[in-house]
């Protein structure tokens, strides 16, 4: 996904973040560098801003509350819903892991898109979201579904689900996930925010 940002996308170095298991000090994917790294953003972004925040690794729920797994103590979908508000710029939250559901209602707003890779809270297995919908941010041409050479969220969302029901129909197995989005706008928002600059005017 890095990699995908920073080539396919054009991101500057500076603008992408990895929070991982594997990092170290200040990259390492704990609830206090979470927390401070949504903080430290939120003076730096403005109302023509988008921020992108991807989830990958292992979520659960216990009946009640949806978490996703961090280095020591875990976030629930109201902890990160306390550290995005506040936020002044477009929020795109994709959380790709199981048990993801709960964060739909939890993040959703005016100017959000929030998409989760299972659309209820019982579909607790390892999902298939992740690398589909990466995918489909690394191979454009492919996922753009109106041709116009550019990628919008909705477009990665809807491949990414209908490569993960393409999977499971290939294997022979019961789909146990389905993805799912909620933008305030029966999917407007989300059709028409990109994640690569806008073209340059032509005459």
């Amino acid at each position: 996904l890095q990699s995908t940002l920073l080539k396919q996308f054009a991101f500057a170095a500076d603008r992408v973040t990895v929070l991982s298991e594997s990092g170290t000090a200040g990259a390492a994917a704990t609830r206090e560098n979470v927390t401070r790294t949504l903080a430290a953003l939120k003076p730096r972004l403005t109302a023509d801003d988008t921020l992108l925040v991807v989830l990958i690794g292992h979520g659960t729920f216990d009946g009640t509350v949806a978490k996703f797994n961090l280095v020591g103590p875990d976030m629930d979908s109201s902890e990160w819903k306390a550290a995005l508000d506040g936020n002044p710029s477009r929020l795109v939250f994709v959380n790709t892991t199981s048990s993801s559901f709960q964060f739909v209602p939890a993040l959703a707003g005016k100017n959000r898109i929030v998409i989760a890779a299972t659309d209820s809270a019982a579909q607790k297995y390892a999902t298939a979201f992740p690398q589909h919908f990466i995918e489909a941010l690394d191979q454009v041409a492919k996922a753009d579904n109106d041709k116009n050479g550019r990628l919008s969220v909705w477009e990665a969302f809807t491949y990414a689900g209908q490569a993960v029901k393409q999977s499971f129909d290939q294997q022979g197995t019961l789909v146990t996930e389905r993805s799912i989005i909620d933008d305030g706008t029966n999917g407007v928002l989300a059709k028409t925010t990109f994640l690569d600059p806008a073209p340059a005017a032509t005459s």
